[in-house]
């Protein structure tokens, strides 16, 4: 009986690795290989932003490099390659900061499309009333008056003329730098 007892109290103390009850600290091969194919995935968001939004991405000088590498290559594996290192520079980045500053770019992103709501409503605003300039003036102080009477000016003239000359969108292009957050 004695035996019986002690292969009871053997019995207990192994555990199946493969029980949800065991817990393990290293990472499965699988587990390493999704995330660097995360961070490469992010590495390709990278790549697609302009100059502008890469500057406000918190990254290191070699990735910026690779990055700019990667917009001047053509072949596609070239590519592909540089997409590798990439992903191999961010493993020692802070790549939650990376992803919370690509997160913002996002189009879908509710804060960009309010945003991007506010501008088109000034602007039409502004194209059916020009004397609410005085009130975007009062809310962006640091807006340049003259040129965005002159805007207002040529977009007017080409809606009457039926042209379009770019006007509409410079106007926009204006007032989202004028309101950048």
């Amino acid at each position: 009986m004695a035996n019986g007892s002690s292969n009871e109290s053997d019995d207990r103390m192994i555990q199946d690795p493969y029980s949800p009850d065991a817990e393990s600290d290293e990472k499965s091969k699988s587990q390493i290989k999704r995330e660097m194919e995360a961070l490469q995935e992010m590495g390709k968001r990278l790549t697609e932003l302009n100059p502008g939004q890469l500057k406000q991405v918190p990254l290191e000088e070699s990735i910026t490099a690779a990055i700019k590498e990667y917009q001047r290559l053509t072949k596609h594996e070239a590519k592909r390659r540089q997409l590798q290192y990439i992903g191999r520079l961010m493993r020692k980045t802070d790549a939650e900061a990376i992803a919370q500053a690509l997160h913002l770019f996002d189009s879908s992103h509710a804060t960009h499309t309010q945003h991007f709501h506010q501008i088109e409503a000034w602007r039409e605003r502004l194209l059916n009333d020009p004397s609410s300039i005085t009130a975007l003036i009062e809310e962006y102080p640091q807006a340049n008056v003259q040129h965005l009477r002159q805007l207002i000016r040529n977009t007017l003239k080409e809606r009457e003329k039926g042209k379009d000359l770019g006007g509409f969108r410079k106007l926009f292009r204006e007032l989202r730098e004028l309101m950048a957050p």
